[in-house]
């Protein structure tokens, strides 16, 4: 089984949906998230990121696994899914509590996906980020993550909120 040099980043289980599904929740959308600077609210109506279910299935993907970061008392605070896509590893879901951001438990659990990506041989890893989300594509910038210059649809899903602007994902990459 592979470990982690950082020990407080570990594999998230079936146990854990519940707790991911707040924690993406609470970083992404509503009020709790905009105590953060990674927030959608304003480009994304609603209190859902995701869902129970979503989630499952996301974990019981071939080749997904999601990566936790616990506080001292054992709670999840920081995760990022990631699947494994040919030669390369395509990170998402990634989050941390707003009222831990800036602490720098991000950039820990980014170092921790791409140590997993080497350990897996990956020769990338790639995301989809909201174009507008300009200040979260530098943060990935300043950590090696380019522009491929792809861009694909966001598209309402039923679960995810109302768009409140139109909106895109631009596809970033970091070679290994």
């Amino acid at each position: 089984m592979f470990s982690f040099y950082n020990t407080d980043i570990e594999f998230a289980t079936i146990a854990d949906i519940a707790a991911l599904k707040n924690l993406l929740n609470n970083a992404y959308r509503g009020e709790e998230s905009k105590k953060g600077w990674t927030t959608e609210a304003d480009l994304i109506a609603g209190d859902t990121r995701t869902d129970e279910a979503m989630l499952e299935q996301v974990m019981e993907q071939s080749g997904s696994v999601f990566l936790i970061y616990k506080d001292a008392q054992q709670k999840i605070i920081g995760c990022v899914n990631l699947q494994q896509h040919d030669d390369k590893l395509y990170l998402g879901m990634f989050s941390v509590s707003p009222k831990f951001q800036g602490g720098g438990i991000g950039k820990k659990i980014l170092h921790a996906a791409e140590e997993y990506a080497r350990h897996l041989h990956k020769k990338a890893i790639y995301m989809s980020v909201i174009s507008l989300r300009t200040e979260l594509i530098n943060w990935y910038m300043r950590h090696g993550y380019a522009d491929t210059g792809e861009r694909k649809p966001f598209v309402e899903d039923g679960i995810t909120g109302k768009h409140l602007k139109p909106l895109e994902f631009m596809i970033l990459e970091k070679t290994l």
